[in-house]
């Protein structure tokens, strides 16, 4: 014998359904219309994810927190492509390997931060990381940095409060919606079919160039011609920032 289970709502239970069908339609319709989603309730995003799913314009974005091995080899992967990609470097680690920092930035690379030590915020009183932020802001303007306003928080985690401090200071906190896992070195081919398949318009790749990343370089051989062979363009996260319409996707 089958049961059917009829749900009575009241009034008040009623209209908070329509407001919520309603809100759900309309950020259908947002994300038609502008390929990206904001989940922040801010008038402007906070996080950007995403560039303009309408432009094949992509960013191809590296992590540094230690060591001194790998960085050279993806710079002349990326010289030889003529590519500008985007690196992500902790104080701590620019402190440690100043001319590494001015080999990505003669290589006219775009320079962020991931905040001094790579601690996830998370695991901090937001004091913390304010002095953190703080500091990182006195170590680049120490060696000759003053414009890094780019932060990618350590291991891409923030939450609402986090960003809203990292944006009084200054900052502009970027995320990824492409990630490699280059340093778990699953195989070079492995990195190159899952940029490949999982890349396009608007795109922001996350691999990395500290030590651990031992077959980054050798997989951009293929990837940066490959990438491009599909009509996409590099670029700096500025200039995904800045183009006409680009919208921002907000992650929680």
């Amino acid at each position: 014998m089958q049961h059917f289970y009829v749900w009575k709502f009241g009034k008040k239970a009623r209209i908070l359904t329509l407001i919520l069908f309603a809100h759900l339609a309309a950020i259908f319709i947002w994300m038609e219309t502008t390929g990206t989603l904001s989940v922040f309730s801010n008038e402007e995003p906070n996080v950007l994810a995403k560039g303009n799913e309408k432009e094949p314009n992509i960013a191809l974005t590296f992590n540094i927190s230690w060591g001194e091995e790998r960085v050279e080899g993806i710079l002349k992967q990326l010289e030889k492509e003529q590519v500008q990609a985007t690196f992500f470097v902790s104080g701590e680690w620019a402190e440690r390997h100043p001319e590494l920092v001015e080999m990505i930035v003669k290589g006219k690379h775009e320079l962020g931060t991931l905040g001094y030590r790579y601690k996830s915020y998370l695991d901090q009183e937001i004091e913390q990381v304010r002095k953190d932020l703080l500091h990182t802001k006195e170590v680049f303007k120490k060696l000759g940095y003053e414009n890094v306003e780019l932060l990618r928080t350590p291991n891409g985690h923030f939450n609402e409060e986090i960003v809203e401090l990292a944006e009084s200071i200054g900052f502009k906190v970027i995320h990824w919606n492409v990630n490699s896992h280059d340093w778990k070195n699953p195989g070079t081919q492995k990195i190159i079919d899952h940029i490949m398949k999982n890349t396009s318009n608007g795109d922001i790749i996350l691999m990395h160039a500290s030590d651990s990343a031992k077959q980054t370089a050798n997989s951009l051989k293929t990837i940066l011609p490959g990438l491009k062979n599909k009509k996409l363009s590099f670029v700096t996260i500025t200039e995904l920032i800045n183009q006409a319409h680009a919208k921002a996707e907000i992650v929680d």
